[in-house]
């Protein structure tokens, strides 16, 4: 036999982390990292941190998971809080940021054929976007590495270019149901939305009675400085997907909504066996008990400034390697001359720094929310050193 018994469809490299503690990483020989990538922006809390751990602890001795038949009093607490701290009214919780945008993609679908439109059903996608890996999510994205092998996708959606109103606007036709974009585009390479894209989509929708769906998955829970990064652009989608830090390392993601966009889903139209368990909820109100402190975002500000500062003084340094930082809050990322994913191979290898590559030749950097001014300096130091000894990839 041949093929591994975990399916291989992960490049899997020779970090083999066995132990986590605040914002680093140990693996099973003892080899200790900086964990710079949080599971790709899910961490929040580091690895480890007591409070949650101490939810995880007490609430599976008393109570993992109930069907969603019976009444969920901790899911309904986590509802209330995030109808009372967002734009939303209602909440379906669910285990991943896919499944959430499947419950957003299928509510706005509901929400047209509720009013009487059936017809509008498509959705217009952005390019390079990243929605998961359902054939709903790859379906919504113009990524080959994604698509490829998995025809025939599923039909009603329309890929335009990123940050590109004028394209977004000429798509519209009498099939559109809404958009669906991420105000901060994680894996096509840490790209924020311009102000004027996102407020031109909400003016048409309005307009037009058409629907504006965030995918905040990586983006969302106070990892650009906000709760979320729609409250940076003054605009309020109708529909938004969330996962990743919401669960601080957990499984659990959701669905949220204005009364009026989820005026069609109704008993019987959606439904998740795991979703909104008791143990994901316990947890969820503890990463808000932690996030929603005001000194947490407070210190989440400060310490996106204080790296992306020092992450911009250092490309002077290197500028045959670094072309610029972009992003918000602990969302960072650097756009490289070269190959972006050989030098966070690299840091990761030599120096212990673990990245993560992204779209458009850019490093990803999404650190616990919990760093303080100690790991900055580390992790300038190792990206200082890596720069050094690195070397380019014959073309």
């Amino acid at each position: 036999m041949s093929i591994t018994p975990l399916m291989p469809v992960y490049p899997r490299c020779d970090v083999r982390p066995v132990r986590g503690e605040g914002c680093h990483l140990i693996g099973e020989r003892g080899e200790r990292y900086l964990d710079f990538a949080s599971g790709i922006a899910v961490n929040i809390l580091g690895h480890g941190h007591p409070q949650l751990v101490k939810t995880i602890q007490d609430q599976a001795a008393t109570l993992m998971h109930t069907s969603n038949l019976y009444g969920m009093p901790l899911g309904e607490k986590l509802a209330q809080r995030l109808v009372d701290t967002t734009f939303a009214d209602t909440v379906f919780f669910t285990n991943s940021g896919a499944e959430a945008l499947e419950c957003a993609i299928k509510t706005a679908r509901r929400y047209h054929y509720a009013s009487g439109n059936p017809q509008k059903y498509k959705l217009i996608t952005f390019s390079n976007a990243f929605h998961g890996r359902t054939l709903g999510t790859i379906s919504a994205t113009d990524q080959p590495k994604m698509r490829d092998g998995f025809e025939p996708l599923l039909p009603g959606f329309q890929v335009v270019k990123f940050n590109d109103l004028e394209a977004a606007l000429a798509a519209v036709d009498g099939q559109t149901a809404g958009f669906l974009l991420e105000p901060v585009q994680g894996e096509g390479g840490i790209l924020p939305a311009t102000t004027d894209f996102l407020k031109g989509l909400r003016q048409v929708c309005d307009e037009k009675d058409l629907l504006l769906i965030f995918d905040e998955v990586q983006c969302g829970v106070m990892r650009t400085g906000t709760f979320f990064a729609y409250e940076q652009y003054g605009v309020l989608p109708d529909i938004m997907a969330i996962a990743k830090g919401i669960g601080g390392g957990f499984p659990l993601g959701a669905c949220l909504a204005t009364e009026n966009a989820a005026k069609g889903m109704v008993f019987g139209t959606h439904g998740s066996t795991y979703g909104g368990n008791p143990l994901a909820m316990a947890v969820g109100n503890t990463v808000l008990d932690v996030i929603l402190e005001p000194s947490f975002k407070e210190h989440v500000q400060k310490m996106g400034e204080r790296l992306r500062a020092s992450l911009e003084q250092l490309i002077p340094n290197h500028d045959e390697l670094f072309e610029s930082v972009r992003g918000m809050g602990l969302m960072l990322g650097i756009r490289m001359k070269t190959d972006s994913r050989a030098f966070v191979a690299h840091l990761r290898d030599k120096h212990g720094l673990l990245t993560v590559a992204g779209g458009d030749n850019v490093v990803r950097i999404l650190p616990p929310l919990i760093i303080d001014e100690s790991h900055i300096a580390e992790c300038i130091e190792k990206l200082s050193a890596g720069a050094k000894d690195f070397e380019v990839p014959a073309s």
